[in-house]
């Protein structure tokens, strides 16, 4: 980290479950469900779209990130990894309302790993219903590492079989319990849109490639939760959500196959998605449900 003087502080607001990236995101998934309304309960994650916070221009890093030194620390690390957590729901939060959100940094610790120096940042956030009870009491692993070498040269140039032929609707049946999980530059610039997410790693190829080392556009963590999250309704299932814990452990680039699966447990479910190496190279992407 930096010398700059920092102290976490708490961050008080009061923001609006903004009724257009929430329709934004039921375009995205363009599942067949109908698209919350005004008035109807958020789905589980979908707070995430719900409340953007777009930052101004003169706020932005070279990675398309706010400038770190305010609410999050002035860590140096360029490569940002949104690595899991864990949300309970002890409340209803409708599209349309207005909620108080609290939100703190709960801890940051600096380590070395076989990839060199990496920071956890822990941040904890509750959003409080119009009644003024936490409706949502939330987790959030953030991971910050040393940028990968470049190859020397030019960034290759995108795949066409990959990045060219429009995706389609993201989730893709393809037998009980399991989807098909399909992405391509079009849908990473919506959900980067719908969540006023601007890191470039997600549509900027030469950046992503020439810069941060990734061989590809990566795939939003966010994304690839809120589809496992999805996969829920999407079953049908009554049950309601009361708590998850997500765990993102390898990123997923554009274009690339992946797999999504559920299974039920003693306490709920449990969804994974599974990359190109499909069962055999583990899952990227976990996300437990607890269900009532």
């Amino acid at each position: 980290m930096s010398d700059t003087v920092w102290e976490p502080h708490t961050v008080v607001t009061e923001e609006l479950l903004d009724p257009a990236p929430v329709a934004a995101l039921a375009a995205l998934f363009d599942d067949g469900l109908p698209a919350p309304a005004p008035g109807d309960p958020l789905p589980p994650l979908w707070h995430w779209v719900a409340l953007p916070h777009w930052s101004t221009s003169s706020q932005l890093s070279v990675d398309g990130h706010p400038f770190r030194g305010s609410f999050l620390p002035p860590i140096e690390l360029p490569r940002r990894m949104f690595a899991g957590g864990s949300i309970a729901f002890t409340g209803v939060l409708r599209v349309g309302d207005t909620v108080r959100r609290e939100a703190v940094v709960e801890s940051v610790t600096e380590k070395s790993g076989r990839s060199g120096k990496l920071t956890i940042v822990v941040t904890s956030t509750v959003l409080y219903a119009p009644d003024g009870t936490p409706a949502v009491t939330e987790k959030q692993n953030l991971i910050y590492r040393e940028a990968a070498t470049p190859a020397p040269g030019a960034p290759p140039a995108p795949e066409t079989a990959a990045t060219m032929v429009p995706a389609g609707p993201p989730l893709d049946p393809v037998g009980e319990g399991a989807w098909d999980f399909r992405t391509d530059p079009t849908l990473l610039m919506r959900f980067s849109a719908a969540t006023a997410n601007a890191h470039r790693i997600h549509y900027d190829w030469p950046y992503a490639t020439g810069v941060e080392g990734y061989p590809g556009l990566v795939v939003h963590g966010p994304l690839m939760t809120l589809s496992l999250a999805e996969t829920h309704r999407l079953s049908g299932d009554a049950e309601t959500v009361t708590a998850l814990i997500h765990r993102n452990a390898a990123p997923l680039f554009c274009g690339q196959t992946a797999t999504l699966r559920a299974q039920r447990t003693a306490s709920g479910k449990t969804v994974e998605l599974f990359g190109p190496a499909g069962v055999e190279g583990g899952a990227g992407t976990v996300l437990d449900l607890t269900l009532n």
